[in-house]
């Protein structure tokens, strides 16, 4: 899979994270990665001056490290779970 700098691809990436019952916040801070995972409370908080580009490669670095069941998701956000996935294996 390619990665699409698109903001349709940003909005799947926000549905899947949003689906794995984590809310994602659009924050300005001084996070040394560009985020930051409050997992006890399954916030995640992204650096809101990344550019889409920035945002689409922080996501799917959170995304990778993040323990999701797949069972909770559309069929949708599911391939894009598992594209994701295959991504980090290449």
């Amino acid at each position: 899979m390619s990665i699409r700098y698109t903001k349709s691809f940003l909005q799947g990436l926000e549905e899947l994270v949003g689906e794995a019952g984590y809310i994602l916040r659009y924050e300005k801070g001084n996070f040394q990665a560009g985020y930051c995972i409050l997992k006890s409370r399954r916030i995640i908080v992204v650096n809101k001056f990344f550019t889409l580009e920035g945002k689409i490669n922080c996501l799917i670095d959170i995304i990778r490290d993040l323990n999701i069941d797949e069972e909770q998701l559309s069929n949708a956000s599911r391939k894009l779970l598992i594209q994701i996935r295959q991504l980090s294996l290449s």
